[in-house]
């Protein structure tokens, strides 16, 4: 791929800086830490529409959903994206399996699709770069679930 224009930089700069906004520290904070629904319906008890806990959640899906949106449409290089940015693919994870019943519920076919398409370009990408990545990742996940839930039934 080519190097990275100053644009793309920048931008990508100004993506990062939002990042750094407190109410979405907050919300990135809360939904690594809180957000792990197995379900469609769990997902809507921990974090329903209207609620401080959906608000965080909707923080963080449109954070991600429109910094994807500018990486698939070409305003961001991929390869700085996905060398500076893995977040977005821990919160693809987390609900890539709850996704598809949101989209049946609400009619949205394109919930999230940015992230996905994104997330599924980027496995690929670090996978050539880094074998195993993934796997040691999604493992890792798992254990901090088990910590959250256990933490949470004490």
């Amino acid at each position: 791929m080519s190097q990275p224009t100053h644009e793309q930089g920048q931008l990508q700069l100004q993506i990062y800086d939002l990042r750094r906004e407190p109410k979405l520290r907050q919300a990135r904070d809360w939904f690594f830490k809180n957000y792990n629904a197995e379900t469609f319906d769990e997902a809507m008890r921990i974090a329903p529409p209207g609620t401080e806990n959906g608000s965080l959640v909707m923080m963080v899906f449109s954070y991600w959903e429109q910094a994807c949106a500018y990486l698939n449409h070409g305003l961001l290089h991929e390869d700085l994206f996905f060398e500076t940015s893995g977040e977005f693919f821990g919160v693809w994870e987390n609900v890539k399996g709850i996704i598809p019943e949101g989209r049946k519920r609400f009619a949205n076919t394109q919930f999230l699709a940015n992230v996905e398409a994104a997330a599924k370009r980027y496995e690929a990408w670090i996978e050539r770069r880094s074998p195993g990545n993934i796997a040691a990742m999604r493992q890792m996940m798992k254990q901090m679930r088990e910590q959250h839930t256990q933490a949470a039934k004490a």
